[in-house]
């Protein structure tokens, strides 16, 4: 082997291993925003990402934000969701504002867990599957998507 050609090899050994760490995707940082109608937090959303582009970061390049929806999953195809009621979380979120507003002081105020949750089961869906779910099952439900 000539020293020209060796050197050729080497150089491209060298650099091989440098390409492929830099083809390789990275994991990004990701924050989840969970809403239940993704056009009512729009704007909120838009202040968050505004924020977070003046923080340096950038949405896909440097974090990842995902933005979820249960109920929107199972309408645009998954199987079923079970989770919070978002309603009933801003209702009682108005009932805390209420005290705090009535003079209430926020320390005094216990923290509560969600109580109402929803099953959304996508019927279409289980069908696509070759799923039978159960009667009972289904009785439970508080949407079912046909």
């Amino acid at each position: 082997m000539k020293r020209r050609e060796f050197i050729t090899l080497l150089g491209g050994a060298t650099a091989w291993p440098r390409a492929a760490r830099a083809q390789q995707p990275t994991k990004l940082p990701t924050i989840g925003f969970w809403g239940s109608n993704a056009s009512v937090w729009t704007p909120l959303t838009a202040a968050f990402v505004e924020r977070l582009r003046a923080l340096g970061w950038i949405e896909g390049r440097t974090v990842a934000i995902d933005y979820l929806n249960t109920r929107l999953y199972v309408q645009a195809g998954a199987l079923m969701s079970y989770g919070t009621n978002f309603a009933d979380q801003f209702r009682r979120a108005a009932e805390i504002v209420d005290k705090i507003l009535r003079g209430t002081k926020p320390g005094d105020i216990p923290v509560e867990q969600p109580t109402k949750f929803e099953l959304v089961i996508n019927l279409t869906t289980a069908n696509a599957l070759g799923l039978k779910i159960p009667e009972a099952f289904l009785l439970r439900a508080d949407e079912l998507i046909e």
